[in-house]
């Protein structure tokens, strides 16, 4: 009898309960020392290049912060007493200081706690808007920033729910404000008995709609959102002074002509939707005057809920409406040819147009195009450059294109993942209008490029001849012990720009260059909060898969290891799956020894202080050539990757292959889950905020364009949901409780644990509280760098 209760008091001991009652936890001193950090602040530069602001915020959220009342209607989680964001990012301060260095202003007249966003800098660059929010509201303050005065003109009544709260006009004098309409003194009881059932109905169109959270459910969600969203456009002056523009809307766009004249309005109508976000509801757009008057409707967009298959396929209309900027008063739009349904075959798919106003003339075609229109640059009468794009290829093409003939020349045809072609960004500079258009210099116009090669980052400028097509380059980042990166042109003809230099032991600051002299002047100084990171050793390693694809990763050993005697470390590997269509372009790497070591809770460079090996951003390239698609063999490849990553390190002796775990985020963590179920690669695995069955997304997911019903193979192998039996390996699952990303419901989670449970995995969940896709609150992330701690100590150190 006594050994009969021995037996069972052992396996009662052994056996995991359902829930732990566990308060919040703190990481290990180590991890703490890194986390527990004083955010840097961020650096914002006046367009004219004459201030540098810097604003400061603390490093994380607290749970009281996320614990804010929250509505979530039509695809948009608001706080209604604010009308911001609910999970807008505010600063607390602001310094300003003087580009060159001789004019310092710490201490602005700012209220105390403010709670300051949307920062946008007037036209003539001479004053900075932004919002504070209180508990009640959102008011808008300006900064003169040669007197440093700040200026609240306005009353916490902006509204930011749909669109941005304000923007200046062309003159920098007033600025275009979304006013809160005060709802009726009457709240919507939830309770109020239905007046009917909630009814959808199809027409039998086919669609691909992927599916979406946070959408209308009720009658009186639809209320609640228009009383939410209504605003009132208001011009206000630097005094304070307003002037109605326009009356009650729901606005979710305005923008302003570069002569100033003209306002461009687009507003939702009804009937809204229960199955697609706001975005999709009807919109009208319309163009006004400066006292509101109607000049004229340039578009109406019917409701979306039928989309055509493909990541190619657009809405059927006219869209991607925006003001000319080298123009007056000139639209510039598309509109698809092939009714937007990327499977049919079409000679053509796009049409470029302009429309001049007042707008009574028909608009004018400028260009026809084979594939989907990508953007424009307008630079003058002659000159404009275009691009297409084409998902299943990942192809993109930019063309040269005279506005006035119609003429176009193909000059650049690549594979948009194709970074070591890059041929850069084109250089914009203000214009007569104020506004920003390519810049053109006697038929030359200039091209500012990341500048990836297999031997590293070399940035550039190119001048690029628009009559001949051909390339000069001006100048190239040398290589040195830190990474030299390009922000701006000051002015491309003196040769001024401005830089950011960093390396992994010094933090980025800015630098102002002159690219001729080779000159430059430290902008800012800002030091590296992570002391003890200086001395860990890192290096990008270059490395094969089986089938020859190159691969990479970032590795980090401990500060002190001796590589001589070669210690047989754990190895942590953090990556996460990207598709291809081929694999040399799948090969190239943009890893950077040279890049400042900037630890945070979404990696396991942490860790490298507690004496493991670490692998960060380790290349997944999933490669499907020709006709076959990445998914098709998505498995293998990922477990070959995972196994080159792991034989990479090995050889260099380094690590105990028995003693490797993999973690990653969103795709990351439904990599983690396969990876785990489909090899006996790894000792431990670490899966936040995935999905895990994809018959819950079955309209598409990732890079996936095939819906379920095409391929319910794939979905069904393509899902560790499906394959939970296999996963023997022990695994920490952590999701948000308010995860608000399309596709990783934190219910997935919740029903792969129980899966997983009910099978005998080693397994453990931890759903953190009132955190969405990304975590935020310092409790939380806290206690979730604890539990990672924890879970590899046991599974890898075997403590």
């Amino acid at each position: 009898m006594k050994n009969y209760f021995l037996i069972v008091f052992l396996l009662l001991s052994t056996l995991g309960f359902a829930q732990e009652n566990l308060s919040y936890q703190k990481p290990s001193a180590e991890i703490l020392a890194l986390a527990d950090y004083q955010r840097p602040p961020a650096v914002v530069i006046s367009p004219d290049k004459n201030w540098v602001l810097f604003l400061y915020r603390p490093t994380y959220k607290s749970l009281t912060d996320l614990g804010q009342a929250e509505t979530r209607l039509a695809g948009l989680r608001m706080n209604a007493a604010t009308g911001m964001p609910s999970d807008e990012v505010f600063y607390n301060d602001i310094d300003l200081r003087s580009m060159d260095g001789k004019q310092t202003f710490d201490k602005l007249n700012l209220p105390n706690n403010a709670l300051i966003a949307n920062l946008s800098f007037s036209p003539d660059s001479k004053k900075a808007a932004f919002t504070i929010t209180a508990e009640n509201g959102t008011a808008l303050y300006v900064l003169d920033l040669a007197t440093r005065r700040i200026d609240r003109l306005t009353r916490e009544e902006l509204n930011a729910v749909l669109d941005a709260p304000f923007r200046w006009n062309r003159t920098s004098d007033k600025l275009l404000v979304n006013k809160r309409v005060i709802p009726p003194v009457r709240r919507i009881d939830d309770n109020n008995v239905p007046a009917g059932p909630i009814v959808s109905t199809s027409d039998g169109q086919v669609s691909q709609l992927r599916t979406y959270q946070d959408l209308l459910k009720t009658p009186q969600d639809e209320e609640q959102f228009k009383e939410l969203g209504n605003s009132q456009l208001v011009w206000v002056d630097l005094q304070g002074k307003e002037e109605n523009f326009k009356g009650a809307d729901l606005y979710v766009g305005s923008s302003i002509s570069p002569d100033g004249n003209y306002v461009m309005v687009s507003t939702l109508k009804k009937p809204f939707s229960y199955v697609v976000p706001y975005y999709n509801f009807p919109q009208e757009t319309n163009i006004y005057d400066l006292k509101g008057n109607l000049v004229k409707k340039v578009n109406e967009t019917p409701l979306i809920e039928v989309m055509p298959k493909g990541f190619s396929s657009v809405r059927p209309g006219k869209r991607a409406f925006s003001w000319r900027p080298d123009k007056a008063a000139t639209l510039s739009y598309v509109e698809a040819i092939d009714a937007g349904d990327a499977s049919k075959p079409a000679e053509w798919r796009d049409e470029l147009f302009n429309w001049e106003a007042p707008f009574n003339n028909a608009p004018k075609s400028l260009m026809k195009i084979a594939d989907r229109f990508g953007g424009a640059f307008y630079g003058n009468d002659q000159y404009a450059l275009v691009s297409s794009r084409w998902y299943d290829t990942r192809n993109v093409k930019t063309f040269l294109l005279n506005p006035t003939t119609g003429e176009t020349k193909l000059i650049d045809d690549r594979n948009s993942q194709d970074v070591y072609a890059d041929p850069g960004k084109v250089h914009l500079d203000k214009n007569n209008f104020g506004t920003y258009s390519m810049y053109i210099n006697k038929d030359n116009i200039y091209l500012i490029g990341d500048g990836y090669t297999k031997e590293g980052e070399f940035p550039f400028i190119d001048e690029m001849n628009l009559k001949t097509l051909k390339k000069k380059r001006l100048y190239t980042a040398k290589a040195s012990e830190m990474q030299e990166r390009i922000s701006s042109v000051v002015d491309i003809n003196k040769g001024d720009i401005i830089v950011s230099l960093q390396s992994p032991k010094d933090f980025p600051n800015y630098y102002s260059k002159n690219i001729k002299s080779g000159k430059q002047r430290a902008v800012t100084n800002i030091q590296n909060p992570f002391k003890s990171l200086e001395a860990v050793h890192k290096e990008v390693l270059n490395y094969k898969r089986k089938d020859g694809v190159d691969l990479s990763g970032t590795l980090y050993l401990p500060a002190g290891y001796d590589k001589s005697k070669k210690e047989k470390l754990p190895l942590l590997i953090w990556a996460y799956p990207r598709e291809y269509k081929d694999k040399a372009t799948a090969g190239q790497s943009t890893n950077n020894p040279k890049e400042f070591t900037f630890p945070n809770y979404g990696s396991f460079v942490y860790w490298v202080s507690k004496g493991y090996a670490v692998l960060d951003n380790a290349a997944f390239p999933i490669v499907g050539e020709g006709n076959a698609e990445p998914n098709d063999t998505f498995i293998p490849q990922l477990v070959a990757n995972a196994e080159a990553a792991i034989d990479a390190v090995d050889q260099l002796g380094y690590i105990d292959r028995s003693r490797v775990a993999v973690g990653g985020h969103s795709y990351g963590a439904f990599m983690t889950a396969h990876l785990l179920s489909n090899s006996k690669l790894f000792a431990a695995g670490i899966a936040r905020s995935g999905a895990y069955n994809r018959t819950l997304t079955p309209f598409g997911f990732q890079s996936e364009q095939r819906n379920f019903w095409d391929n319910p193979e794939l979905y069904v192998t393509m899902s560790p949901f499906m394959s939970a039996d296999r996963m023997k390996t022990p695994m920490l699952l952590v999701h948000g409780a308010a995860d608000n990303n399309p596709g990783t419901f934190t219910l997935q989670t919740e029903r792969y644990f129980q899966a997983l449970k009910n099978l005998g995995a080693p397994v453990r969940m931890v759903i953190l509280p009132r955190e969405s896709h990304g975590y935020a609150a310092k409790e939380n992330i806290f206690h979730l760098l604890w539990e990672q701690d924890q879970f590899l100590e046991k599974y890898l150190k075997k403590k």
